[in-house]
């Protein structure tokens, strides 16, 4: 007998932080294994390596986000379904988005590899550092379906209530992906394409895994009842919330890349700080965007199940936790600013690259409850199926980041780009609010 998900019956508050723990547990390892690229090739290669793997991080983070992206929007279907009890169907949106997203994720991994060079032209990638940067970014395109299929599987662990798989896998592959770091850059002397061939082993070990765990679940649901592994239909509503959650999920990392662009015009030291402290802000922003996709299944699954004063209920307590963890943040950023960049780089010895990276961490440290907001706001749109507002708010947000970056920095200085995220943000969670406060998300049902 299938058990009711805990988001649809426990009280909205306890489901939610209960459901966003194991999230945001395992995408804190996730970003750990991420910033092991970082740290190792930083510290044992030097600050061009570093330099090189920061030049890709932000275009590496573009892609990795069109995946959660996709998955989160394409699950809220499957989550619906499933608030509603309609097994069957749920399996099926499932099936037909898993088809997609791997047919999807070939197509991007061939662009990425042959477009790889140009795009980091485009991005002004200073020439000390570009043929590292274009290996690393050749190996990671290589391990892009891998990487697409997880995330996609991840989403769909959540969309089902299950956020404790993901975690499980993610701490084996983050430990694994450590270890491998450690061997191919100080053991096979590989340097930059070391830690690319890592994550894709990491990553590809993690999505096989994942897919035999999710299909076995899957079974669970649709037992002995017959039904297709494809519906055009569902492709096409799906699509829709896939691709506004897409966008919304971009937009950060789209904000970053383009904002690269412009901290390229000061150097590769500059790069090098700034890439650490974006690669600190997304370990510390991890629990805002969790608390905001646990948000985004609660709402999906109370509104198959017609609670729509649960889902208010539930959005009150989710600002309540984010607040709480904005404050936590903004403290460790302010206190404990300079051994948390010494990590990627010596102070002594990178002393311009270290003053970039401890800037751009003390300022938006102040900020993260900000995006926390929101982060819950985008979610609970995102879940209710009510798109147009919130692809608005984040567009928005990636106007303002890219504008103010690209035009106010050459004459202001590279701090212009600090400020140009609060701003983004702030734009950004008045026009979600603003969507949220009308009350049309509850007339968005899809199941």
């Amino acid at each position: 007998m299938i058990g009711k998900s805990d988001l649809l019956n426990k009280k909205p508050g306890r489901a939610l932080f209960l459901f966003a723990l194991p999230i945001i547990i395992g995408n804190i390892f996730q970003q750990l294994y991420n910033m092991a690229d970082s740290v190792i090739v930083g510290r044992y290669v030097g600050e061009e390596a570093l330099a090189a793997v920061g030049a890709s991080y932000s275009y590496t983070t573009v892609l990795i986000m069109i995946a959660i992206g996709g998955g989160m929007g394409a699950s809220v279907l499957a989550g619906q379904y499933l608030g509603a009890a309609k097994y069957n169907d749920m399996c099926t949106a499932v099936y037909t988005f898993l088809i997609i997203f791997f047919a999807l994720s070939i197509a991007l991994s061939a662009a990425s590899f042959f477009l790889n060079p140009m795009i980091l032209k485009a991005l002004d990638t200073p020439d000390n550092i570009f043929d590292d940067a274009v290996t690393y970014l050749q190996i990671y395109s290589a391990g892009l379906p891998f990487m697409f299929m997880y995330n996609i599987l991840s989403a769909d662990f959540n969309a089902l209530g299950r956020s404790g798989i993901p975690l499980g896998l993610l701490v084996f592959s983050s430990t694994l992906n450590v270890i491998l770091d450690i061997v191919t850059v100080r053991v096979l002397d590989m340097g930059v394409a070391g830690v690319a061939a890592a994550t894709l082993i990491a990553q590809g070990i993690a999505a096989v895994m994942s897919f035999v765990l999710l299909m076995k679940i899957l079974l669970e649901y649709r037992g002995e009842r017959s039904g297709g592994i494809f519906d055009w239909k569902m492709l096409r509503t799906g699509t829709k919330l896939a691709v506004s959650s897409i966008i919304q999920q971009s937009i950060v990392s789209l904000g970053m890349l383009l904002s690269q662009s412009a901290v390229n015009r000061f150097g590769s030291s500059a790069l090098a700080g700034f890439s650490a402290g974006t690669r600190i802000e997304s370990l510390c922003i991890v629990p805002m965007l969790a608390i905001g996709n646990a948000m985004s299944n609660f709402t999906a699954q109370n509104l198959g199940a017609g609670e729509e004063d649960r889902i208010k209920e539930g959005y009150r307590a989710a600002m309540c936790i984010i607040v709480f963890f904005g404050i936590a943040l903004m403290l460790i950023s302010q206190l404990f600013c300079r051994p948390i960049v010494s990590l990627f780089m010596d102070a002594s010895e990178s002393s311009e690259a270290f003053a970039a990276g401890s800037s751009y961490f003390k300022f938006i440290g102040w900020f993260f409850t900000l995006l926390g907001f929101k982060s819950v706001t985008d979610g609970e749109l995102r879940g209710s199926g009510d798109v147009k507002i919130y692809m608005l708010a984040n567009l928005v947000n990636l106007a303002i980041r890219v504008s103010v970056a690209q035009l106010a920095s050459p004459a202001f200085g590279i701090e212009v780009i600090w400020y140009a995220v609060p701003m983004g943000w702030a734009a950004n969670f008045a026009i979600s609010y603003s969507g949220y406060r009308t009350g049309r998300w509850k007339t968005k049902r899809l199941a």
